[in-house]
């Protein structure tokens, strides 16, 4: 596991918007699987304008990590709408290869089967980018989760319903499950980058990156990943034991040159 430490949260967005970028200038075609969230925002906001400055989305295909049960593509609050609002309005890439779970889906458990089956027909991910709820679940891959899993419908924590009232009127709103790819689905990708700012994020960074290979932390599976970059801002990566160690690796973020 690789993780890069910077300074301030936007230096850490910009960092792992440049490995995004890398991954699509060195592959046009690249298949990328997206994440939600607050985290988000900046990140995509960030590769927008890198996009106006060159970068081309034309030839890549993606697939989104979930989808809330019971939500339409057109609902204001399903990630179909985050997604169109935050990068793909914006940007050159087919709404064709644009791919996320239908959470409206007749028979959800069998739309989670499909939607494993079409990642698996793109020849897998290329490149997975992650967010790291609070509780150290990745995806909607709530504690417990089996690190054997794959794409289906969870039922969400108390308190990533609560992270997520924000975006909803009323609590009563906020959906109680969700489809969602499989720590194992996920583990599949040739390559992961996890992005997790501010001090909120610290605790589970931390056993994410230090802590035992546990089911209570889905994201500690990562550790098992041969290619996983964690970016953190300072806020971020202040518990961990071996902080220094990680900076003396990747000074300012970036990779030692041998010499």
């Amino acid at each position: 596991m690789k993780v890069l430490i910077l300074d301030t949260a936007e230096a850490a967005i910009s960092r792992a918007a440049g490995i995004i970028a890398q991954t699509i200038t060195q592959k046009p075609r690249a298949v990328l699987g997206l994440a939600t969230g607050g985290t988000m925002l900046p990140l995509y906001a960030r590769l927008c304008q890198l996009h106006a400055e060159g970068l081309r989305f034309a030839g890549v295909t993606s697939f989104n990590l979930d989808e809330y049960v019971g939500l339409g593509a057109d609902h204001p609050c399903s990630y179909h709408r985050y997604m169109r609002a935050a990068l793909f309005d914006h940007i050159d890439i087919d709404r064709a290869r644009a791919h996320l779970p239908k959470g409206d889906a007749r028979d959800v458990h069998c739309e989670a089967i499909r939607y494993e089956g079409r990642i698996a027909e793109a020849g897998g991910i290329d490149l997975q980018l992650l967010g790291l709820g609070s509780n150290g679940h990745i995806g909607f891959n709530e504690p417990t989760s089996s690190l054997g899993s794959r794409t289906r419908v969870k039922t969400l924590t108390e308190s990533t319903r609560q992270a997520n009232r924000i975006y909803f009127e009323r609590e009563a709103d906020v959906p109680r499950f969700a489809i969602t790819m499989g720590v194992a689905t996920i583990l599949e990708a040739r390559a992961c980058l996890l992005l997790a700012t501010g001090p909120a994020k610290a605790q589970a960074v931390a056993a994410m990156v230090e802590g035992a290979l546990s089911a209570i932390c889905p994201a500690s599976a990562l550790q098992q990943h041969p290619a996983t970059t964690v970016v953190l801002d300072r806020a971020a990566a202040r518990d961990l034991r071996l902080g220094a160690y990680y900076e003396h690796v990747h000074p300012e973020g970036q990779d030692r040159v041998l010499a």
